[in-house]
């Protein structure tokens, strides 16, 4: 699983096997959160947590919608689709 961002202790990676819509996977202090990149809207929304808190989770949402074209492009060049 490539990590194709990192802030702070954290990781953003997306798994070989991901399918649309386009997610990431933010690891870190023993979480997992997963996120819907929605880039037509400019927002990520939340699919799954396992762990986090909720104050976390405003803040990694924060840094993935400032990176959301990057984590796109990133996303959609590893799984081959244009």
């Amino acid at each position: 699983m490539p990590t194709v961002l990192r802030f702070g202790a954290l990781r953003v990676v997306f798994y070989p096997n991901d399918h649309r819509p386009p997610q990431v996977h933010v690891i870190g202090y023993g979480h997992e959160a997963v996120f819907e990149l929605n880039i037509f809207t400019g927002r990520v929304s939340i699919r799954e947590n396992y762990g986090f808190p909720l104050r976390d989770l405003a803040a990694i949402e924060r840094v993935l919608v400032q990176n959301l074209a990057a984590l796109i492009s990133a996303w959609e060049s590893f799984h081959g689709i244009a």
